[in-house]
């Protein structure tokens, strides 16, 4: 993401130019499909439980400027190499150097509990033509900064790692910084997999993560996590902060750009999000992309010979979401004796739209495996890798950040009765073959309905005051954060430049080299993009 932002790292395909982050309407027990009119959608009309709201005041003076937060700005990182994981054959992680960074748990109370935020550094290769360290996100919320630098060190090599020094960290309630996981794996594969989650699916996942995490929660939020930046900034030496964020971390660069408008250097926000927007209403949007990627998707399946959805292009994506919703009914076995049901083949089916054509044929295989032989293993394969399911069954500790950042973001206005069943309504027009099997989970998605915690944040359009450029990325067919979300971005960063991708598939700096040059020239020498700039996406091959 994340309104909804985005939920998983970066497809493999992409991950392999740049692990970025993705915003998703699968994972985490959040895929639709199904058919349910929308007069017969949820009744859902009474107002949800008031969750105990958590006021994270900005302190004044704020940063540095707070004598009670001098010694948080004024402490060094201790580096030592990061040790090897020997899962990892292909990466030596001992290159990349490892360290933590002491931060308050709550900004209004520096004198209170602390928490430790997990950092790696990968210095830069040319140290005579340092420009300063550059902080990196992958979106989410939920995705490890930490690992996306220590497990692919060589991804910026170029222009980004002769002259930074790459810093990776794990936001708050992520990876290895204070993680939430609330469910064990048993429990969790019943809740992503559910094809009938009932009025209480939030309320499980919301009462295992009070009653592990009650402390912590209050203090998930973006915001924080955007003062832990400024803290790690100071710690760095750096006078401005320079960071690349990717998704839902386009929003966590929006809200630093906001609250240290006089600390901004150079920022690249890929694959925007519009902050203004209520959670509700940006899933909207985004079922509303993904569904135009589907029929994309579908009718270019049936041009080709193998193509399990006939030869009809209009009717073939038809023909996929009939198949998808029917798993509800008859679920698929595989292998290993799990089901495909079909809340985990909409999963996966949405995971594979985040790429661009170029994936589609592994896509196309996948489906024509389920369909035609009957075998769900691919499909469920691509669910447990949305769903951060290891093949040992075993989930990434980041499994609930997504939903305890959202919810702490703004989980706030959740539709009630008129205009809850105007939502519903909105949604099967404008995404009828995603959304008919459960429409829930796309309205839902996190569903913040029984959060015991929240902080004061609300959607708002972004106030920043700085004086310095931003760039931000946008592609035209990218269905997690669609492009109108990314120009609506600009327009609120007031000095904004928009950086415009042609072309599917998820953020734009690993599909385009026209991106990553003019993306590397910025961070680099701070060459802004000509206004109105447009680049193609890579040609397959």
């Amino acid at each position: 993401m994340i309104t909804r932002f985005s939920r998983r790292a970066l497809p493999a395909a992409v991950a392999a130019a740049l692990l970025a982050g993705c915003t998703s309407s699968a994972g985490s027990g959040d895929a639709a499909s199904g058919t349910t009119s929308p007069a017969a959608t949820p009744a859902t009309t009474t107002a949800p439980p008031t969750p105990t709201t958590t006021p994270t005041p900005t302190p004044k003076p704020t940063g540095a400027a707070d004598p009670a937060l001098k010694p948080f700005y004024g402490q060094q990182i201790a580096w030592t190499p990061c040790a090897d994981d020997p899962a990892t054959d292909k990466v030596d992680e001992s290159a990349v150097q490892c360290g933590k960074l002491k931060v308050p748990l709550d900004y209004t109370n520096p004198a209170g509990d602390t928490l430790e935020v997990a950092v790696v550094r990968n210095p830069a290769a040319k140290q005579d033509q340092r420009v300063g360290s550059l902080l990196v996100n992958p979106g989410g919320p939920g995705g490890s900064g930490v690992g996306m630098v220590k497990r692919n060190p060589k991804q910026f090599d170029g222009p980004l790692h002769d002259r930074f020094d790459t810093i990776g960290f794990d936001p708050r309630g992520v990876g290895l910084t204070t993680p939430v996981n609330c469910l064990d794996d048993g429990a969790r594969d019943e809740w992503v997999t559910t094809d009938t989650p009932g009025d209480a699916h939030g309320k499980v996942l919301a009462d295992a993560c009070q009653a592990k995490f009650g402390k912590v929660l209050p203090f998930i939020g973006t915001r924080n996590t955007a003062r832990d930046m400024d803290v790690l900034r100071a710690a760095l030496g750096d006078q401005k902060l320079n960071y690349f964020g990717l998704s839902y971390g386009t929003y966590l660069g929006s809200l630093y750009a906001e609250e240290f408008p006089d600390r901004v250097g150079r920022l690249v926000l890929d694959g925007a999000v519009d902050p203004s927007v209520p959670l509700a209403q940006h899933n909207i949007a985004q079922y509303a992309a993904f569904e135009h990627s589907l029929e994309a998707f579908a009718a270019n399946c049936a041009t080709k010979s193998s193509c399990p959805l006939g030869k009809d292009p209009g009717a073939a994506a038809g023909k996929l979401a009939d198949f998808l919703d029917g798993l509800k009914e008859k679920p698929l076995t595989t292998a290993s004796g799990r089901k495909l049901t079909a809340n985990a083949a909409w999963t996966a089916m949405i995971d594979g739209l985040y790429g661009d054509e170029q994936g589609w044929e592994s896509l196309r295989n996948d489906v024509g495996w389920a369909m035609v032989r009957g075998k769900g293993d691919y499909l469920l394969a691509r669910a447990d890798d949305s769903n951060h399911r290891d093949k040992d069954g075993h989930y990434s500790v980041s499994a609930d950040a997504y939903t305890a950042i959202h919810c702490a973001d703004g989980g706030t206005g959740v539709p009630v009765g008129d205009d809850l069943k105007a939502a519903y309504a909105e949604l099967a027009a404008k995404a009828p073959l995603l959304t008919r099997h459960e429409p829930s989970f796309a309205l839902f998605d996190p569903d913040c309905r029984s959060w015991p915690f929240r902080s004061a944040e609300k959607p708002h359009p972004i106030a920043s005051k700085s004086d310095a450029t931003i760039v931000v990325v946008g592609s035209t067919g990218d269905a997690a954060t669609p492009y109108a979300s990314a120009e609506k971005l600009a327009a609120q960063l007031g000095k904004a430049v928009l950086l415009t991708r042609e072309g599917e598939g998820h953020t734009g700096y690993g599909w385009s080299k026209c991106i990553r040059t003019s993306v590397d020239a910025f961070l680099t020498d701070g060459t802004v993009p000509a206004a109105g700039t447009r680049c193609a996406s890579d040609p397959a091959g």
